[in-house]
């Protein structure tokens, strides 16, 4: 390599050299230019982190007490219960004026309605609830009551018009009531139906009939039974329609743990399902079987073996027997080792 050749060479490394320099040098540059940006960044986010917490912690007591107040802008609370239900709602109520028995107008979701005032206002603090209340709007007047009495035999004739829509439009469904709203600004239809019901051409006629809302409600078999109301298997008034508000769950075990003949018709009630008054002493009996065996179980009674075929928790006494021999016992007989002294 000639000398002209040497020093071209030298003098391209030597270029490339401090190319390679100062790329390393801005490189530092960003990087430390990248960190104390970051940091920056990092700072006032964590200033204004803390700062809205410190905003938050004291100005949440306000806020939750403005959001009260706008829910619930009522001081006080009245209970109040409607025609045909033994249920009591609650509504808003800016006086204490209503005394127990006063027949007011109140907005519910159904629209306006009469209802009765059915104990004493309270002060809303004493109530926990996330509901809104609706507000009493003021006390019944005469006008209301006989506007209340117009409605329910407009009610009955709109009854008979909606059967007729039904039995032309061929709809399988079974009016039980209607009821109109003060003001009759809407009127409901209750109906049974053991199927979903397509009841559009059914709203468009009646929407012509009546010029006003309609709604059609459908309801179950105890709903229905709760309505119409009768006399159960005990001689009495049936429990929906005298003070059931809700109903709960009931099953054929709770007629089990009471020893009762398993025979459907006899446990149903009118609405075709198992009697309410099963429940109510399905705890009772609970407790009074505990520990002792089941029916059909084999047990040893002096040295032989038997089966328990019978017991009565009231009575407490058991009825055991094997190929030989039947036998009537008490159950401290039977069981010495149970306490039965609080049963």
């Amino acid at each position: 390599m000639s000398p002209q050749d040497q020093n071209k060479n030298n003098h391209q490394k030597q270029n490339f050299r401090n190319h390679q320099s100062r790329n390393n040098d801005q490189e530092k540059n960003l990087n430390h230019e990248l960190h104390h940006k970051s940091n920056h960044q990092n700072h006032n986010r964590d200033s204004y982190i803390n700062k809205d917490a410190s905003t938050d912690t004291s100005k949440e007591p306000k806020e939750n007490a403005k959001k009260e107040q706008e829910r619930n802008p009522y001081p006080y609370i009245a209970f109040v219960s409607f025609k045909g239900s033994k249920k009591v709602y609650t509504f808003g109520t800016d006086s204490t004026d209503y005394k127990v028995g006063d027949q007011v107008i109140v907005e519910t979701i159904r629209g306006l309605e009469v209802g009765t005032i059915m104990r004493d206002c309270e002060i809303y603090i004493n109530h926990h609830s996330n509901l809104e209340l609706k507000p009493i709007l003021r006390k019944a007047r005469q006008k209301d009551i006989d506007d209340v009495a117009k409605n329910v035999e407009a009610a009955k004739e709109a009854l008979v018009i909606c059967d007729k829509y039904i039995k032309e439009l061929n709809l399988d469904m079974n009016l039980i009531e209607a009821e109109y709203t003060l003001d009759r600004s809407k009127i409901i239809f209750v109906y049974v139906a053991d199927e979903r019901v397509d009841f559009r051409e059914l709203l468009k006629a009646l929407a012509a009939e009546f010029k006003c809302r309609i709604e059609l409600r459908q309801i179950g078999p105890r709903n229905k039974s709760k309505i119409i109301g009768g006399l159960g298997m005990c001689g009495m008034e049936t429990c929906c329609s005298r003070f059931l508000n809700d109903f709960d769950v009931v099953s054929i075990n709770m007629a089990k743990n009471q020893l009762l003949a398993l025979n459907i018709q006899k446990l149903s009630g009118q609405c075709g399902k198992l009697m309410c008054c099963l429940k109510y002493e399905d705890q009772q009996y609970k407790k009074l079987r505990e520990g002792l065996p089941k029916l059909n179980s084999q047990i040893e009674y002096k040295g032989r073996r038997y089966r328990v075929t019978g017991l009565n928790v009231l009575l407490q006494q058991a009825k055991i027997e094997n190929k030989e021999d039947v036998q009537f016992l008490s159950f401290q007989e039977l069981w010495p080792d149970i306490d039965f002294s609080d049963r």
